[in-house]
């Protein structure tokens, strides 16, 4: 079986109970000595850093770490993962003192193709192919957040998330729906540059996501006085959708069904303290734009889908600008765009057949999780590049503007019911990818795995 569908029953059992490497007689023949203990530790720990800092999960990040130290046999030993921190203890025998070991991780972020060298690597560990010292040097030359797209792919691709959401809200394709393409489009690379500017001078992220939140505002409020209709609600929507933290409330949700409470609480703050920046960078401008006669009030409500084949084409073109953003490895992406196809296309069956868009949401994000599980069992991955950029199109961007706009015009009770069905929305995306996930691990077989063996026994045979 694959190194995670091994080490995640052991990390759910307790540590006195984890059976050991090896029969029991060979265990104290074959047991490393202090300085090999030491370098398995650091590796660990190594390993446990990189993937945290490339934004996995904490459980998957305490398997990588269980699955290398069992490797070389430096055993019995606990993991444990927080979300800026990974330690690591071993117990050397009865009555000696138990070693620990810590690092500190920085910034955690999105970084799928660093995530993905990571996860290849500890299978090649895994699979006893590296001596400690090899693993040791292969890891130090992974370098986490090294983009592998141009600079100018990675500057226009807020903007196609952005104006892609345009399409997918709006539901046209005529004259004024492409203008208001382009202008989203403007505003959106126009947010990034400024966060870009801002993050130049080492401020916060919150004033970073501020700052990129005002320029959509700042066009939907001057489309809004116009003679040509143009709808700026629009405008501002898709510049919500290019801002929304999807990766950390995923993976928060994702850490707290684990039971990884505290760093699931971390990240929840995380995003909270994100999607107040965009608060605050979108209700100011939204508020001086109301308070002089911008109309900004959409004409139809979230979660409705009036033109099919556009807005199929215009949650592709989402999820691949957002799997840009996200680092996935380019031999990755058709593989994201068929699965966020597949997603899109559930959500509209069911929203059209009648069915409640919280709950089509999570049906959706169901599938998307189980043939993300899937197609990374296929490549020998992680599931995360392949299941969190097929989640934008589904993620809660007109339903946070509505909570918004009825906010600022003085209507709490319809802005109190907007951000709790964005939750909602958000929460039903990150429980359904989980549940696809532990549905996958527990019925579905490892088809790598399984066609590695039978390569093995043909050359066997030969």
């Amino acid at each position: 079986m694959p190194w995670p569908d091994r080490m995640l029953p052991l990390l759910r059992t307790p540590s006195i109970a984890r059976p050991l490497v090896g029969d029991a007689h060979d265990v104290g023949e074959d047991e490393p000595g202090a300085a090999e203990v030491a370098a398995v530790l650091d590796l660990a720990l190594l390993v446990g850093e990189l993937m945290l800092a490339c934004g996995e999960a904490a459980e998957d990040v305490e398997a990588a770490m269980l699955a290398v130290a069992r490797t070389y046999r430096a055993q019995p030993c606990d993991p444990r993962v927080t979300f800026t921190r990974v330690a690591i203890s071993y117990r050397p025998g009865p009555g000696e003192p138990p070693v620990t070991a810590e690092r500190s991780v920085r910034h955690p972020d999105g970084d799928y193709a660093g995530l993905a060298t990571l996860f290849r690597l500890v299978t090649e560990i895994t699979v006893g192919g590296l001596a400690v010292g090899d693993a040791h040097r292969r890891l130090r030359a992974v370098r986490p957040h090294c983009r592998r797209y141009p600079g100018w792919v990675l500057a226009v691709s807020p903007g196609l998330l952005a104006g892609a959401a345009t399409l997918l809200v709006g539901g046209r394709a005529d004259a004024r729906a492409w203008l208001v393409f382009v202008l989203a489009v403007v505003a959106a690379m126009a947010g990034d540059r400024l966060s870009v500017l801002v993050g130049r001078h080492d401020l916060p992220e919150f004033y970073r996501i501020a700052t990129a939140a005002t320029p959509a505002a700042v066009v939907g409020i001057l489309m809004s006085f116009n003679q040509l209709h143009l709808r700026g609600s629009v405008v501002i929507t898709g510049g919500l959708y290019a801002l929304l933290p999807g990766w950390p409330m995923v993976a928060a949700v994702q850490d707290g069904l684990a039971g990884f409470y505290l760093t699931a609480a971390a990240r929840l703050l995380k995003v909270l303290y994100l999607m107040a920046g965009v608060v605050v960078g979108v209700m100011s401008v939204l508020y001086v734009g109301v308070n002089n006669g911008a109309d900004l009030a959409a004409q139809r409500g979230p979660g409705s889908t009036t033109n099919p084949p556009l807005q199929l084409a215009a949650a592709l073109l989402l999820a691949l600008a957002f799997a840009v953003l996200l680092n996935t490895e380019p031999n990755t992406l058709p593989a994201v765009l068929l699965n966020s196809g597949a997603g899109w296309t559930t959500y509209g069956v069911l929203v059209n057949a009648g069915g409640e868009p919280v709950m089509a949401t999570g049906l959706a994000a169901v599938l998307v999780g189980l043939s993300g599980q899937l197609m990374a069992r296929y490549r020998g991955s992680s599931a995360l590049p392949f299941v969190t950029a097929a989640l934008g199109p589904l993620l809660p961007g007109s339903l946070l503007y509505f909570g918004l706009l009825a906010f600022v015009r003085g209507e709490p009770e319809a802005g109190l019911n907007g951000v709790g069905r964005a939750t909602a929305t958000a929460m039903a995306l990150a429980i359904g990818v989980n549940l696809g996930r532990e549905v996958a691990r527990l019925f579905l077989p490892a088809p790598g795995a399984a066609l590695a063996a039978r390569r093995r026994g043909g050359r066997h045979r030969r």
